[in-house]
């Protein structure tokens, strides 16, 4: 199959037209395909079939049969939750909003014929087509890993298996060892995710292997809620923890799999565990589709079309959208600001003006849970922030346990939202 390039490059007159335009679709109900079931693919199929009330067909391609949530995954490293409370199925998708949910991977995108193709066979037209893939990992951003090397030193940023096997290795770790951390560049999911996993790393080996030392390589020289998980470290973890940021070598690391060492700057150091988070990019259907421009999908902010193919949508982690980080609640809220604008634009419903939000929480030790947060609003230009609020140093304990219960309120409102 030849997957067509031609409107890669089309004006912003040519974009805004296709907008503007009414769909011209095939006999019978129009097609809406979305590729992706986690935070935004799941909403975005849910609000579809939901709000159109049978209007439009809607298939749903994911290949796990049981989804588990990247946001949440770092309390059960931390003990906080276990394996099964971060898993969801797609049962109810399919039985209660009549979703067409197809366990494969979609392997291609033909604009032309507005079709996608599945590995395990067929294809499925679509009148539009929404992308939610997530992450996939810059091939080399890390030297000496790649991805045949995760059972060694997992990433744990795709949550299930390899979360899994990163607890593992940490409850195997041996007396007073040593448990290192890569971290990524920016921009990549969930921008407090590394230092909450260091968090709830520490909060473990504090229990059950109190000499352990933790080292993270860091290429950035600051990073989402340093002062207040800095502030946790020394509070709840004094000596374990050491960052070492892009000023002494943070970004000029390799690793070696075999041996289990991590070079830091040219300093070797023989690891137990070593957690490699490397660079990231959109999942890569949307490459395949032609919608991404460098490493991610370039987007308009009033429905998260591309800015290749106004059929196209891309949520979440995969897109170029603006100012929203990459996050779980992100990808739900741009969910439904698409979903709106894709029934409208299918059925002629309403279009509202669209409005985004985000919060993401951290949990540094039992109850003590701080968050960063923000609205946004759409701009010709791009998501762009309105206000925002985050936790501040030296709160008192009530109310950061207050915040860490707000956050499991939260968990239980979104995979509600997603799963039905």
């Amino acid at each position: 199959m030849t997957f067509n390039r031609r409107t890669f490059l089309g004006t912003a007159s040519a974009i805004a037209a296709g907008l503007s335009a009414p769909m011209v679709l095939a006999q019978g109900k129009p097609r809406v395909v979305v590729v992706g079931g986690g935070a935004g693919g799941a909403t975005a199929a849910r609000y579809i079939a939901k709000d159109s009330k049978g209007e439009i067909d809607v298939t749903l391609i994911e290949p796990s049969r049981t989804y588990y949530t990247c946001f949440f995954s770092n309390l059960y490293l931390g003990g906080f939750q276990e394996l099964s409370d971060i898993a969801h199925s797609y049962g109810t998708l399919a039985a209660d909003y009549g979703i067409n949910v197809v366990h494969d991977w979609a392997v291609g995108v033909d604009r032309d014929t507005k079709l996608v193709s599945l590995a395990g066979g067929g294809s499925i037209p679509y009148d539009k087509l929404i992308l939610s893939p997530g992450i996939d990992f810059v091939e080399g951003a890390v030297e000496g890993w790649d991805i045949s090397a995760q059972n060694k030193m997992p990433h744990a940023y795709k949550a299930g298996s390899q979360t899994e096997l990163l607890k593992a290795q940490v409850m195997a770790m041996p007396e007073g060892g040593t448990f290192a951390m890569v971290a990524p560049p920016n921009p990549y999911r969930c921008p407090p995710g590394p230092y909450e996993r260091v968090s709830m790393v520490a909060h473990v080996l504090k229990a059950y292997n109190p000499t352990a030392k933790i080292i993270v390589a860091d290429p950035k020289p600051k990073f989402s809620k340093m002062s207040l998980f800095q502030e946790g470290w020394a509070n709840h973890y004094e000596g374990m923890v050491d960052w070492i940021g892009e000023e002494f070598g943070g970004g000029n690391v390799s690793v070696n799999p075999d041996a289990m060492t991590v070079t830091i700057d040219g300093e070797e150091t023989k690891v137990d565990v070593c957690n490699v988070i490397p660079a990231m990019k959109a999942g890569r259907i949307a490459e395949m589709a032609g919608v991404t421009e460098g490493n991610w999908a370039p987007v308009n902010a009033a429905d998260m079309s591309s800015k290749a193919d106004p059929d196209i949508h891309v949520l979440g982690d995969a897109s170029q959208q603006g100012d929203m980080p990459k996050s779980g609640f992100s990808a739900n809220s741009q969910a439904k600001v698409c979903a709106n604008a894709v029934r409208g634009a299918l059925t002629g419903s309403k279009i509202f003006p669209a409005k985004f939000s985000n919060t993401c929480w951290s949990l540094i030790d039992t109850d003590d849970g701080v968050k960063v947060g923000a609205t946004y609003e759409a701009t010709p230009e791009k998501i762009a922030k309105v206000d925002g609020f985050i936790s501040q140093t030296g709160e008192d304990a009530d109310l950061r346990k207050a915040t860490y219960e707000e956050s499991l309120g939260w968990y239980a409102g979104i995979t509600s939202d997603m799963f039905g």
